[in-house]
């Protein structure tokens, strides 16, 4: 395919005059990117409003609604690193704080190249655009193949709980946004390599709101955040729409993929290089 017809086909999804992306060393892209960066090192967290065009949000709806019904449901009590209970912590260590869980995940074998959602990840000039706006020397595309590009699912009176996220950066495209409910609230770089912030974390289950950010994100609009550092949660959805997100990852090392329990709780299955993974430690050493 030639990068003209491509192009074409990527303006149909993404509102390139607002966000001129496909045009890197431009003074527009150039002030985009340091917007983004700016939002990212204020908040750890920055919003492109109505990045999706309005048929590529018809587009990115209609797909999402199409998959939402072969999810994995899943209902499960969980603390904010997907990990087992330690019965040698006190009990008011944030790892032996758990809550209860409603989510489903489509993982990403349900979405073929050819489809708008993964057109979008594929789209060679995204990648790039992220890394300008993160700062990073090097990006990489998440190497799992169940969780490079995913769809989450919250039907009415389901929440996503307090977490950290095991890949270190993500992107998020609302597709379609809950009736009542369903924000989207972190605390920024919670904490870092060097240290787990375990009484940081412990106030903030217990009720702290000092660290908390909320954010209200409308169908169309794109979300970069750092959600390795950052804990989040997705509040409760109410009303009678369910909310869909196109959640996009990425990493600074290669060959990044989930770890095995958590792959096995979020999808309902692993596959042979989940496995393989599993003996390689981490380069942070964080919890996840």
């Amino acid at each position: 395919m030639s990068a003209e017809p491509e192009r074409r086909h990527i303006a149909d999804l993404v509102d390139l005059g607002r966000y001129p992306i496909d045009a890197p060393g431009s003074a527009r892209y150039e002030a985009l990117a340091i917007r983004c960066r700016d939002q990212l090192n204020d908040v750890g967290c920055a919003v492109l409003p109505g990045f999706l065009t309005e048929a590529g949000l018809g587009w990115l709806r209609d797909e999402s609604a199409a998959v939402a019904a072969s999810a994995y449901y899943s209902r499960q009590h969980t603390n904010v690193y997907f990990s087992a209970d330690d019965a040698s912590l006190p009990e008011d260590h944030p790892k032996r704080l758990f809550f209860d869980r409603t989510s489903a995940f489509v993982p990403a074998d349900a979405f073929p190249a050819s489809s708008a959602i993964r057109r979008i990840y594929d789209w060679p000039a995204l990648m790039p655009f992220f890394r300008d706006c993160l700062g990073e020397p090097v990006l990489h595309r998440y190497a799992d193949p169940l969780a490079d590009v995913i769809l989450n699912v919250l039907n009415p009176g389901e929440a996503f709980p307090w977490h950290f996220d095991t890949n270190e950066f993500s992107i998020s495209i609302m597709t379609q946004k809950a009736e009542n409910g369903g924000l989207f609230e972190f605390c920024p770089n919670l904490r870092d390599p060097r240290d787990e912030n375990y009484p940081g974390v412990r106030a903030v289950l217990e009720g702290a709101r000092e660290p908390v950010v909320t954010l209200d994100i409308a169908p169309g609009d794109l979300q970069v955040f750092k959600g390795r550092y950052s804990m989040h949660r997705v509040t409760r959805v109410t009303g009678q729409t369910a909310r869909y997100m196109a959640i996009y990852a990425y990493a600074r090392e290669p060959d990044m993929v989930g770890r095995l329990e958590r792959t096995r709780q979020l999808y309902g299955k692993v596959l042979p290089v989940h496995l393989e993974a599993e003996a390689r430690l981490r380069a942070d050493g964080l919890v996840d």
